[in-house]
């Protein structure tokens, strides 16, 4: 395997000073606005950390579902569903950019394997990950967000 080298894209001295003539603010979001940006659904970030496993954070297409207030994704057997399922919570994170700034939001709560087949015969209408075994979803117990202006 080859080694890639990162090139800085400013030098950085000793006697360097970095001085900025924009202010930047961080503002919480309402649960609403949280929500809407859910709703658009997408790309994201699953992150579980299980007893005795080491931390993952890995990318998934997902979908909010509205009624139940769950992010949902479907998985492949592997390390993140065996987290997943070890773990029974899990954080999700989305973010975007605007002019001028950007958003992140962030889902936190149980995490379970949806099974039933009334359930996944009305979630399979997300069609989020379609394909793939494993329909997930995280209920969203907490739903916070920030947007960065600057």
């Amino acid at each position: 395997m080859r080694a890639v080298r990162c090139r800085p894209t400013l030098a950085v001295t000793e006697a360097m000073t970095v001085t900025s003539t924009t202010t930047t603010h961080l503002t919480e979001l309402g649960r609403e606005e949280c929500v809407r940006h859910l709703c658009e659904g997408g790309l994201g970030r699953v992150a579980v950390s299980a007893p005795g496993w080491p931390p993952l954070i890995r990318p998934v297409l997902y979908a909010f579902d509205a009624p139940t207030q769950s992010v949902v994704f479907r998985s492949a057997a592997g390390s993140k569903l065996t987290s997943l399922l070890r773990s029974q919570r899990a954080a999700f994170e989305i973010d975007g950019l605007e002019p001028g700034g950007g958003w992140s939001v962030i889902v936190l709560g149980p995490v379970e394997e949806v099974t039933g087949a009334a359930e996944l015969a009305r979630l399979a209408l997300l069609a989020a990950g379609a394909g793939l075994p494993h329909c997930m979803r995280i209920r969203a117990a907490v739903i916070s967000g920030r947007r960065l202006d600057g």
